[in-house]
């Protein structure tokens, strides 16, 4: 046994034996997430495991859509949930504004040691861990091998002249299927590909602070847009989402009305329930490179589970030796977490290290191809005060692209704009 399993299993040890878990009687937490109800079902299940191993613990999950979640945790303030699921661009805010707990030093030593470092420093504002860090996402270029093989495409593109040129032999008017997807209605799904595609062609949204989309490789980004939007390679109303990341732009890619797109891992399990044995046919690759470029790279993001800072002392200790357990290798199968174990159920990367090792095999599957690659050149979206304002602003004027309403050039205009006047306002 190595020193850090040693480490944990000592501290898992320690909490299970500790004052309060051996004097907690009717302590009752509730969870907040947006996850389907099958995975909710899989989550109630690991809390029913923990209450049965620690009397007097209850955890009651409430899952509400997407994009109610930051609203909710916001209008609950600190009397809300007792544990939270969110997105890491939100931790700054939601710590500026005294909503979420530090995590104990037991706890921040176990996340700097079993996570990644910019894992953990995502889950950390100015070196004071708050979140214990669960899913790892980043981007791939997904294609229909079925679609590729009926136009005559050999592979799928790796640069953005390729790209284009599929998406010219894939767009079919007449048949109302489009070559390249774009998503709308749903800030992650919109500014999430753009990045992948900018940061591919050697660009940067964020640097020292400073937003960065006034340069060459991002009017080349804008560019690539405005010329799918204009050949008509990519549809607007084909790529609308709903309140739960899913809707036409998911239902077009399954259906086959969509012949490439660029999207996360964890929905996976979404086209696999969509698709049925045309699963088989859907092959995932790296982001294509732009003309400024030198290699395949994506945007990637991470969720965490946070304690709210209003609870009490007693609850939120409760809700951290929940946590612990939930992250760590003793609670699922086979040394995985249990978290690891609902993760994988969706086709999400885990993210804690042990977890990694643990799934290695199914971590090779034939869909994840296109993301494991890119993981060693993945850039993380900025996580600096103000980023769900910039999101959405980047979100709104990609969309004015999308539906016409400006050219590339004003688009770059008007994003360099809106992001410098966000995050200077952000920081005073």
């Amino acid at each position: 046994m190595n020193t850090v399993s040693r480490i944990w299993i000592a501290a898992v040890a320690a909490t299970a034996l500790s004052p309060f878990a051996a004097q907690a009687q009717d302590t009752s937490l509730t969870y907040l997430t947006h996850w389907s109800p099958d995975t909710v079902a899989l989550l109630e299940q690991a809390a029913g495991d923990y209450a049965a191993a620690h009397p007097g613990v209850k955890v009651t999950v409430r899952a509400v859509p997407f994009g109610d979640l930051l609203t909710t945790i916001r209008s609950g303030g600190t009397d809300g949930p007792t544990i939270a699921s969110i997105y890491d661009l939100w931790l700054p805010a939601l710590v500026k504004d005294g909503l979420v707990a530090p995590a104990p030093e037991t706890v921040a030593g176990e996340v700097t040691t079993n996570w990644p470092a910019g894992i953990a420093a995502a889950a950390s504002v100015n070196g004071q861990v708050y979140g214990i860090p669960n899913e790892i996402n980043v981007y791939a270029l997904n294609y229909n091998k079925k679609l590729f093989a009926e136009a005559g495409i050999a592979a799928p593109p790796k640069t953005w002249d390729e790209l284009k040129d599929a998406a010219a032999k894939l767009t079919d008017a007449s048949a109302g299927r489009q070559g390249f997807g774009m998503i709308n209605s749903w800030a992650a799904g919109v500014v999430h590909p753009f990045s992948s595609l900018l940061v591919s062609n050697g660009g940067q949204l964020i640097a020292d602070g400073k937003p960065q989309l006034d340069s060459k490789q991002a009017l080349e980004t804008f560019e690539l847009y405005e010329t799918m939007i204009k050949e008509g390679y990519s549809v607007a109303a084909m790529g609308t989402a709903d309140a739960n990341t899913t809707g036409p732009f998911l239902d077009n890619f399954v259906s086959g009305k969509t012949g490439m797109i660029i999207m996360a891992n964890w929905w996976e399990s979404a086209l696999k329930g969509g698709m049925g044995d045309a699963f088989a046919d859907i092959g995932t690759a790296p982001i294509p490179v732009g003309p400024s470029g030198d290699t395949a790279r994506s945007i990637s993001y991470s969720w965490q589970t946070v304690v709210n800072a209003g609870a009490d002392a007693a609850h939120q200790q409760a809700a951290w030796d929940f946590l612990v357990w939930l992250n760590g290798p003793t609670s699922g199968k086979n040394g995985a977490s249990a978290m690891a174990d609902i993760l994988q159920s969706m086709g999400i990367l885990p993210s804690r290290t042990s977890d990694v090792e643990a799934y290695k095999d199914a971590l090779g599957r034939p869909f994840l191809e296109g993301y494991v690659s890119t993981l060693a050149n993945a850039q993380g979206f900025p996580i600096v005060l103000g980023g769900q304002e910039f999101s959405e602003a980047l979100q709104q004027v990609i969309e004015q692209l999308q539906y016409g309403q400006v050219s590339a050039a004003e688009a770059q205009t008007n994003a360099q704009a809106d992001a410098a006047s966000i995050l200077e306002r952000a920081a005073q």
